[in-house]
């Protein structure tokens, strides 16, 4: 929700303070700048102490691309990684690579007798075996798709029959300086076996067609390799040149038990590596907002989309067979700080210059933007940030998923706690009180082994794409390890103590004394990280995690947790200052609120203690953003009430829209602060309570049967809950194998009128699929509809998919099918 505010705020968003504003033209880091950052020191030297010795002078790291962006992971020879098919369908196979060769002399000459190969077949249609056993069949790509540590077949055409006496050796290059000791340039002789995993071995040799099962390495470097073939007779040497239709895409391997990214059990394969839509969860943790993502990891140009942020960070191709070290480079290049990554992220609510957040249904629109152009795409907040890692993980083959932790802090002093201070009548200090809770923040968890920890850190690993605090001197975060920050074990990388302090630490009440001194006068111990949940494996149903994150609340193993973090922070003596006598209980309940209408909060207080109690209450209402920054307060109250022992008492306050509406921001929440205290015993009260105003959903609705190349037609119907008109009204239409994301303008909705519009579009796969809506104006957003689609095989079978263009419109201006009020 997003709505001016009266008069200008003084805090514009969790990162209001930043000077940075979006540029007017856009345009790729410079190189000087570039590689200036950190006083000279590279990327690598910050971010990856086992990058940190890489000579300046290597070669084997990925170049700044420029001008029209491909994957940049070429070398010599290798056409536009953004080459696409000119509406084959999916099961077309590429034509065979022939051409002429050229013996070891390079003058072209083919003498009598030498063994030429005329032709390579790889076999990479996606109906057939190859890319079917590597579960790879789902990618819009003609190209071979490999995953890695897992044979492949192929056959090469000879110029004459094969003999006993040949020897036929493959190759695969990628980077700028192939090398064999950086895996960079692989070579695999035929029938002899290969080393580090690679072998090849005939399995049919039929005339001048040689069968070959080529098996690659399970610690191979994943990119686009250009595939090439040498051979040795006693007529001399022959090499094949490079072809594009030879290149080879080659990614981690969840299926393969000697891949370090192995996950043991399908379904887990399925949902966190092939599927390719999820549900983010956001809001609070009272009322908690769901909402369909389109990951479309397999939408054509993705691939190349995410191997070109890896190229785009210089990232050397001889690490990029470490899971870890791209899992660290992709939570640096998702955001756009530092780097000119892929987001720029924005909590302004002013989304004039981009796209506001919520209005994002997909991820392939931002990555082909990125790929196209090369330029950061505005704009992301966490959930988009966390969205976006989720597909580029899993389209490079590791098992990832999309995580919520409600009430998350963002510790900004390394205490491990959650400081709030008072001054001697408890009122805040906000000069003080940098540290805040966010009402929800999402990030992502990607499965590895860590070879870089001692044993028992394996599995799920934390990786934070969203910027809130610097690692090694840039913005990024993890891979952290689930099980480290459950015990509180912070000395363990990466980032393990911002990442426990998001989901673990307690929040601490601190009074200023008369002498000038703070002393704790409360400590919450169950606000922080109070659940934390992702979507359930083969179902849209919610699975609490919380429970590998931290161990029960209140529990002694849990305090341990907590106590071994807090000890290695800046305040390691934090709990021993605490002193306080709690016999009142406080408990803050809010109404299903609902954006439009008018609400009411109330707070509970009960008297557990044996003697009466009079409990003096302030209540402040304002709005926040769900990065925890509140706007001024716009309504409170000031209550005394008198509690007999073991009573209970209500306390009110209602709400009227016409009280909040002109002071409501982004994903229209609200902060109800509560503080007080005991008259007889000196007791302090202190309480947070976030809620949102629910928005209204998209109703789409499916007219005639779905199949593959046939034009299918939705309808989508929407009601505006306010009374007041919606201007500038934005839909947006996406969904991997159905639709390539599509904008929709149409124009300004009347105060509570409904309206209905229809589209058609061509589903390209069969299958089950979702078909995702949004609706964005300046007045309300987060307004978000979801529809499932089974899609039946065209007659022929298999799929269809064709140019970006060719299923996909821009700004179109789309009039009402009809309009209808209240």
């Amino acid at each position: 929700m997003n709505v001016t505010m009266d008069g200008p705020r003084s805090d514009v968003g969790r990162w209001g303070g930043n000077p940075w504003q979006p540029p007017t033209t856009p345009s790729p880091e410079p190189e000087s700048d570039r590689r200036s950052r950190g006083g000279g020191r590279s990327f690598w030297a910050r971010c990856c102490g086992c990058c940190s010795c890489r000579r300046g002078t290597d070669d084997d790291s990925g170049p700044e691309p420029h001008g029209d962006r491909g994957s940049g992971s070429r070398g010599r020879g290798s056409s536009s990684a953004r080459r696409r098919p000119n509406s084959r369908g999916s099961d077309s196979r590429p034509p065979v690579s022939r051409g002429s060769g050229v013996n070891a002399a390079g003058d072209g000459t083919i003498r009598e007798g030498m063994l030429a190969v005329t032709g390579v077949d790889l076999l990479s249609s996606r109906s057939g075996e190859n890319r079917r056993e590597h579960h790879t069949d789902e990618y819009e790509y003609d190209e071979l798709i490999l995953r890695r540590g897992q044979a492949f077949h192929m056959v090469l055409f000879l110029s004459r029959p094969y003999e006993s006496s040949d020897s036929i050796t493959l190759e695969l290059h990628i980077g700028n300086n192939p090398e064999v000791g950086k895996g960079t340039h692989v070579i695999i002789p035929v029938g002899k076996g290969g080393s580090g995993g690679w072998k090849a071995q005939v399995t049919k040799s039929s005339g001048q067609n040689l069968n070959l099962r080529v098996h690659t390495s399970p610690n191979a470097i994943i990119g686009k390799f250009q595939f090439t073939v040498r051979t040795h007779s006693e007529a001399g040497e022959f090499l094949l040149p490079f072809d594009a239709h030879n290149e080879i895409y080659i990614l981690f391997n969840p299926w393969c038990p000697e891949d370090i990214v192995y996950v043991e059990h399908e379904d887990w394969r399925q949902e966190y590596v092939l599927n390719e839509s999820g549900r983010i969860y956001y809001g609070t943790e009272a009322q908690i907002g769901e909402r369909t993502w389109n990951y479309g990891q397999f939408d054509h140009g993705v691939l190349d989309a995410c191997l070109y942020i890896l190229d785009r960070r210089g990232m050397p191709y001889g690490g990029r067979g470490d899971p870890v070290s791209v899992s660290r480079v992709i939570s640096a290049m998702v955001n756009s700080l530092d780097d000119n990554g892929v987001l720029i992220g924005n909590w302004s609510g002013d989304y004039s210059r981009g796209t506001n957040p919520s209005a994002w249904v997909g991820s392939v629109e931002i990555l082909l933007s990125y790929l196209r152009t090369g330029y950061s795409v505005p704009y992301g907040q966490c959930w988009v940030f966390a969205g976006v890692t989720t597909t580029v993980l899993r389209c490079l083959g590791l098992a990832t998923r999309t995580v919520t932790n409600f009430n998350s802090a963002h510790d900004t002093d390394t205490s491990l706690t959650m400081d709030i201070y008072f001054d001697e009548n408890m009122k805040p200090l906000e000069h003080l009180n940098h540290d805040s809770v966010w009402n929800f923040h999402v990030w992502n968890d990607c499965w590895m082994k860590r070879p870089d920890l001692p044993s028992g850190f394996d599995g799920w690993q934390v990786v934070d794409a969203t910027p809130q605090e610097t690692s090694s001197g840039i913005f990024c975060c993890g891979p952290c390890s689930v099980e480290s920050i459950k015990n509180g074990l912070v000395y363990m990388k990466y980032d393990t103590p911002f990442i426990f302090a998001e989901v673990n630490s307690d929040k601490v009440y601190w009074q200023r004394q008369d002498d000038g001194s703070f002393k704790i006068v409360y400590v919450e111990e169950k606000a922080i990280g109070t659940l934390i949940i992702t979507k359930a494996i083969g179902s849209n149903m919610r699975d609490n995690v919380t429970n590998i994150y931290k161990h029960p609340e209140g529990s002694e193993a849990e305090r341990k947790a907590v106590e071994t973090a807090a000890a290695h922070g800046s305040k390691p003596n934090v709990y021993a200052t605490r002193d306080s006598a709690e016999d009142v209980a406080i408990q803050v309940e809010a109404q299903d609120a609902v954006m439009g209408q008018d609400l009411t909060v109330c707070v509970v207080l009960t008297n557990r203690g044996s003697s009466r109690r009079t409990v003096k209450l302030h209540l402040y209402l304002s709005v926040t953003f769900y990065t925890g920054v509140t706007g001024s307060v716009f309504k409170e109250s000031k209550n005394e009430v008198v509690l007999a022992p073991g009573a209970s008492d209500r306390v009110t306050m209602p709400v009227a829209y016409k009280e909040y509406q002109p002071h409501l921001v982004d994903q229209g929440s609200m902060l109800l602060n509560v503080s007080g205290h005991v008259k007889e015993n000196g007791q302090v009260l202190a309480k947070q309570h976030t809620f949102r105003l629910r928005t209204p959903d998209l109703s789409l609705t499916l007219l005639g049967a779905a199949v593959v190349g046939q034009e299918c037609e939705v309808q989508i119907v929407f009601k505006n809950p306010l009374p007041v008109t919606l201007t500038g009204v934005i839909f947006r239409l996406e969904g991997s194998g159905l639709q390539r994301p599509k904008i929709l303008n149409v124009g300004n909705i009347g105060g509570n009128e409904t309206v209905t519009l229809r589209q058609t579009f061509v589903p390209v796969r069969p299958g089950p699929r979702q078909l995702i809506a949004s609706l964005d104006s300046p007045q309300l957003s987060q307004v978000h509809g979801v529809i499932q689609v089974d899609v039946a095989p065209a007659s022929g079978g298999g799929g269809v998919f064709s140019d970006a263009g060719d299923n996909s419109r821009s700004g179109e201006t789309i009039p009402m099918a009809s309009r209808g009020g209240a």
